[in-house]
């Protein structure tokens, strides 16, 4: 395996690792965990295919953008959470599937898309790097998800209220952070 694939693989999937931390927090099963992780995975090893295929036309209208479109979903998800704990008592189980397997990494994968665009774009295969970013992205999400529950247990705090924290504050810190 090309060497420079993996690290590009492990950089595009520090978004999903950092999200998947403050999902983490969320209580729900090892089941679901596996799943977010495996979709996380999913999306991040198709979009490179689409990027590749779409050409450079996409990746240079989204690239203004791109970063920040993954920090707004994560934001959008994180007042949701923090609203709703705030208006209602704590649930048993916060689980909201349509936005967890679908709304986030879908718009956490665009950093993969314009990946897949520029190496489309330089002649390289997609097959072996679209595989490698969503095997990296699974073990990163899960691992991220791992220790959300580990913060989550060890702050004693409302878990739907403390996720909706953790996922508005990550998506307001990390673009001042890394931006």
């Amino acid at each position: 395996m090309d060497f420079g694939i993996l690290v590009l693989a492990f950089g595009l999937s520090i978004d999903n690792f950092r999200s998947s931390i403050a999902i983490g927090t969320i209580p729900f099963g090892w089941r679901r965990a596996v799943q977010i992780a495996l979709t996380f995975g999913l999306w991040d090893a198709l979009a490179p295919l689409v990027g590749g295929y779409l050409g450079n036309w996409i990746g240079e209208a989204i690239d203004p953008v791109a970063e920040y479109v993954g920090f707004g979903a994560m934001g959008a998800y994180g007042l949701y959470l923090l609203v709703s704990s705030l208006r209602k008592p704590p649930p048993d189980e916060v689980d909201h599937p349509w936005v967890t397997l679908f709304g986030m990494p879908l718009s956490l994968s665009v950093d993969n898309l314009i990946a897949g665009t520029g190496l489309g774009l330089v002649g390289v295969s997609l097959v072996l790097p679209a595989i490698t970013f969503g095997v990296v992205t699974v073990v990163m999400s899960f691992a991220g998800l791992c220790l959300g529950r580990v913060a989550a247990r060890t702050i004693r705090i409302r878990p739907d209220l403390f996720s909706g924290l953790s996922l508005l504050g990550a998506a307001i810190l990390l673009p001042l952070v890394f931006g």
